[in-house]
């Protein structure tokens, strides 16, 4: 009877062991723990497929996590806050993008440093931004190109 107790017991520990293994994985991997590191802020025309949580990406490298998306009431661009480690200055001219992993892949911002000295602080706006390619458009344009001379 002690034999069967005991194995009870090491399975026991090993369930646990792995439930606890389990979830620090998950939450190191997640957006739930705090981000080390500034604040930065890029506005775009279009923002499309981007989320919160989402990848900030330096030359293809994961370098933060987007914090949230708002939109200007003014200007009406979408509003996108990120995370950037310290470890990490960009210049001031660096530039901001929409980009997608692939055709059927995922959006992510990528971020293109620029070659300047003066650095971005936290707080401060990537100025230079583009939004999404609309796909559709794209390809209908392709599909169906406009004839300029239709009218003459």
């Amino acid at each position: 009877m002690e034999q069967g107790r005991f194995f009870e017991t090491i399975v026991g520990w090993v369930v646990l062991l792995t439930a606890i293994f389990f979830f620090n994985y998950v939450y190191t991997k997640s957006s739930w723990r705090k981000v080390d590191g500034y604040i930065l802020t890029a506005k775009f025309d279009k923002a499309d497929g981007l989320t919160e949580g989402g990848d900030v990406k330096i030359s293809g490298v994961r370098v933060g996590k987007i914090a949230s998306l708002d939109i200007d009431s003014s200007s009406f661009f979408a509003v996108v806050k990120f995370h950037i480690p310290h470890k990490i200055k960009l210049p001031k001219d660096s530039s901001a993008q929409v980009s997608t992993d692939g055709i059927f892949g995922g959006k992510y911002l990528s971020i293109v440093p620029g070659g300047s000295t003066e650095v971005l602080n936290d707080g401060e706006e990537i100025e230079n931004t583009s939004g999404t390619v609309n796909l559709e458009s794209l390809i209908g344009s392709l599909v169906l190109p406009q004839d300029k001379n239709k009218n003459e």
